[in-house]
């Protein structure tokens, strides 16, 4: 790991709800990635609620890395996501924030208000577009103002759709106009488990989907040009030649993600915007009449308060079983993996793409270990040590922004690479 910028501040990284169930991973990644370079390279501590809380992470990470030292030098804080005072004495210590505290629409704003009023960067994994707008909209030109930055969704939401598309781009010998990618999950004999802050965050989400409507308006944003052909929607539900399974439109926030930072690219360096469509593998038949059955009844659930309780109450069995409040075990998470794979087309060097149809097209593919607890906290951990190493490769200024739009000129994706995120060429 290269060395970090130099700062008069105790820490450079301080991981709030280090206590949570992502938050413990987090703790762990972050400490392995310390202790490949020398003592003492990068400093950093937890904070969250509960001081026993974390000293059990902190101990449990002792013991599953086998590094003792954790115990004594790694700190502890003390704050609360309620309690605005401890927030600022927090922030005030770090020079980013990796912020584990969902769900964000709740959580979230309070710690991106005193990151940039005290001084801080701040990073999260959040998957919520409302959250994640609403952030852009209403403290992007705060954030530029301190010289700080906010990038959200620093986890699988969305980090391997947002530079996957980028790292395509790089890698088409030409005009790259439109991608669709399919996501499919891999399990092993123990099968697979989400934990519920997720479907919480999914809940919510869903039962206020017409206010993303008028938070978009409120930009104002004309709609980005159609370079080249323009790409046909497949429909709620099809059969994918590309996966072999039936697939559905990924309802994340890659697609949301993938638009700002696109967005950003086109207005602020005149790349030429990539029509994108996420998709997601769902299995055969079978898997394609469960979906169906809990889809409808989660639809009419949602709408209502006292469904929405019950949703919450009971993650497990409106979801037969796919989210618990108790998360994955290890044996599902060491026997889970993710391919996201990027079909992409375009037109070839020299060829005009107002003339005729796409002529090339390419494939390339990101893969990784199980994406909730494994390849979210290494996103997380590898932006944070972009952020600190190549502060003169983001967009000058600070604001915030999605990932894309604030690593496509850092080495992230080599970061990525080197720690089991492998970006890869399939056809092309």
């Amino acid at each position: 790991m290269a060395p970090v910028t130099s700062t008069t501040r105790p820490y450079h990284v301080i991981i709030f709800g280090a206590s949570g169930f992502t938050g413990q991973f987090v703790v762990e990644e972050l400490a392995r990635c310390t202790a490949e370079g020398p003592s003492g390279h990068l400093t950093w501590a937890l904070a969250g609620r509960s001081r026993p809380r974390l000293e059990k992470v902190l101990n449990q990470a002792a013991e599953t890395l086998s590094q003792p030292d954790l115990r004594t030098d790694v700190e502890i804080i003390v704050a609360d996501v309620t309690e605005a005072e401890s927030l600022a004495i927090m922030c005030k210590q770090a020079v980013v924030v990796l912020n584990c505290v969902g769900p964000y629409r709740f959580y979230g704003e309070p710690v991106v208000k005193a990151c940039i009023e005290n001084g801080s960067h701040c990073i999260d994994i959040c998957g919520e577009p409302q959250f994640l707008e609403r952030m852009q909209l209403d403290y992007h030109s705060k954030a530029v103002e301190a010289g700080l930055y906010v990038v959200g969704s620093c986890g699988v939401d969305s980090i391997p759709a947002d530079m996957g598309i980028l790292y395509t781009r790089d890698q088409f010998k030409g005009t790259l106009t439109a991608v669709e990618s399919f996501l499919t999950i891999h399990t092993g004999p123990e099968g697979g488990c989400i934990h519920d802050g997720t479907w919480q965050s999914a809940v919510y989400g869903f039962a206020d989907r017409a206010y993303l409507k008028t938070l978009r308006r409120r930009f104002g944003h004309q709609p980005l040009p159609v370079v080249g052909a323009r790409v046909k929607n497949r429909g709620s539900l099809f059969f994918s030649k590309e996966v072999e399974q039936y697939a559905v439109p990924f309802l994340g926030s890659d697609a949301s993600v993938v638009r700002r930072s696109q967005r950003f690219l086109y207005e602020e360096h005149q790349q030429s915007p990539v029509q994108y469509s996420a998709y997601v593998g769902i299995g055969g038949i079978g898997s394609v009449v469960k979906m169906f059955c809990g889809g409808l009844l989660f639809w009419l659930m949602v709408k209502f308060g006292l469904g929405r309780k019950l949703l919450i109450t009971f993650p497990g069995f409106f979801s037969f079983g796919l989210f618990s409040s108790a998360g994955p075990t290890k044996k599902q998470m060491e026997g889970t993996s993710f391919s996201l794979t990027f079909y992409g087309e375009g037109y070839g060097d020299g060829l005009e793409p107002s003339l005729g149809q796409p002529n090339a097209k390419i494939i390339t593919q990101v893969k990784g270990a199980e994406p909730g607890y494994v390849a979210t906290p290494v996103a997380m951990v590898q932006a944070a040590i972009t952020l600190l190493n190549e502060p003169q490769s983001l967009p000058m200024g600070g604001g915030v922004y999605s990932p894309g739009a604030a690593f496509a000129k850092t080495t992230l994706i080599d970061r990525l690479n080197r720690h089991g995120l492998k970006f890869s060429v399939k056809t092309g």
